[in-house]
């Protein structure tokens, strides 16, 4: 039977790599065109890759938690059709050098070339701890460093540490081993303290806000809103809502609406940075932050500006519900031009959201609380929410995000029975 390769898909667009999370096949299982053989997590959603064929899987080429570009192979597929004969000829030429690599002298040089192929969790994990890649053996195909040898040589504490010329030197003169100074750098662990690896989602979202931070340079801004009325009017109807819709109206979707009206008037805030250009994005879709368990997902509720607020509490509950039963889809986490973040629900007053690369802006609702307020120099119990944003200075200046949020205020506190259309 000729032999097929299945490559990581893209999960998403401007998904580069996929983390291997799960096989859910073993050497040797038959599988169908389109079943599931693994779930792989990207920065964007996690997601179940299908096979492209329908055959017998003849090698796993990638390890549970190795991360894999788009594009390149994580297993071998023996099939009932060859796609193409000169696609076999090469997967059978491959197959072949690898086996015979420790035999035939010949083969070193192949060899040498597959153990150098370092995935990007590989290169990573060295870099955050100091290791020496040279110094490494792999386990994995053609002697290829895994992600595994790593966090194996990580656990036991005994790592091939790698130096510039200058910590070289220095080290010397001091008379200080270069072992010694690493392992200084790392906290130790003490009796009763509790290690937690970070490794899933919790790395994923690790991962992007470093690349967030350092990329973006973040400015920020809050005012407050006077929402007294939009309370009134929600809290007066939510239960005749819930009843007859099948599902609860939140505070959440008049902010959104407000918002995505917002957007249209000044788009700037709908961008993207893309090196020596800025992409103002057509589409308003609004990405929501959804929490499951230690877990954060950022669905989008696609053409927000177009939507009725029954519309958008409509999404908020179908997205929130598919995120907490694993049911997102690529589909799903795909596209968002500005984030809307609901710290509110924590009890949170004040924040500073960092923002969802490459996006312009983040907004945090905060949590709606009363407060006296003086109107007409007489105290009076309000209800007032602050709104902070978070702006990529690059592209945005406070001019215009200043405009942009009274234009949100102005929108939410004239928001009461009379204005407000839910349908």
């Amino acid at each position: 039977m000729p032999t097929q390769k299945i490559t990581m898909p893209q999960l998403g667009e401007s998904v580069t790599e996929g983390t291997i999370s799960t096989w859910l096949v073993n050497v040797g299982d038959k599988v169908n065109k389109y079943d599931p053989i693994a779930e792989v997590m990207t920065d964007k959603v996690n997601a179940e890759v299908p096979s492209s064929f329908t055959g017998v899987i003849k090698e796993l080429t990638a390890e549970e938690g190795e991360t894999v570009a788009v594009g390149d192979l994580i297993c071998y597929i023996a099939t009932e059709n060859a796609e193409s004969e000169e696609s076999n000829t090469e997967i059978q030429r491959a197959a072949s050098e690898d086996k015979n690599n420790s035999a035939v002298k010949g083969n070193s040089d192949k060899s040498e070339s597959m153990k150098k192929r370092y995935s990007p969790a590989v290169l990573r994990l060295s870099q955050e701890n100091n290791i020496d890649l040279n110094e490494v053996t792999g386990s994995g195909r053609g002697g290829r460093i895994t992600r595994k040898d790593l966090e194996k040589i990580i656990a036991s504490g005994e790592m091939p540490k790698a130096a510039t010329f200058q910590e070289a030197n220095n080290h010397a003169a001091s008379g200080v081993s270069i072992e010694q100074t690493a392992e200084s750098s790392h906290p130790e662990t003490q009796t009763g303290d509790i290690e937690i690896p970070v490794k899933g989602v919790r790395k994923v979202i690790a991962q992007n806000m470093v690349k967030s931070t350092q990329e973006i340079p973040h400015a920020w801004m809050t005012v407050e809103v006077d929402v007294t009325d939009l309370v009134s009017y929600r809290n007066r109807i939510k239960n005749h809502f819930k009843e007859t819709e099948g599902f609860g109206l939140t505070f959440f979707s008049f902010f959104i609406k407000a918002v995505s009206q917002a957007l249209k008037e000044y788009p700037q805030l709908n961008s993207m940075w893309a090196g020596d250009k800025i992409i103002q994005k057509k589409d308003i879709n609004l990405s929501i932050a959804v929490a499951k368990e230690n877990e954060l997902f950022v669905p989008v509720i696609k053409n927000a500006d177009e939507k009725t607020i029954k519309a958008i509490a409509r999404d908020i509950y179908n997205l929130a519900k598919k995120a907490r039963s694993g049911q997102l889809t690529s589909e799903d986490m795909q596209g968002g031009t500005f984030t809307v973040n609901n710290t509110g629900s924590f009890g949170s007053i004040s924040s500073m959201g960092v923002i969802n690369h490459p996006q312009a802006a983040i907004l945090q609702v905060e949590s709606i609380v009363k407060r006296p307020v003086i109107i007409n120099d007489m105290f009076a119990a309000r209800d007032i929410v602050n709104l902070s944003l978070s702006l990529d200075h690059r592209i945005l200046d406070g001019l215009i995000c200043g405009r942009f949020l009274s234009l949100v205020k102005e929108i939410l506190e004239s928001m009461n029975e009379e204005t407000i259309q839910l349908y």
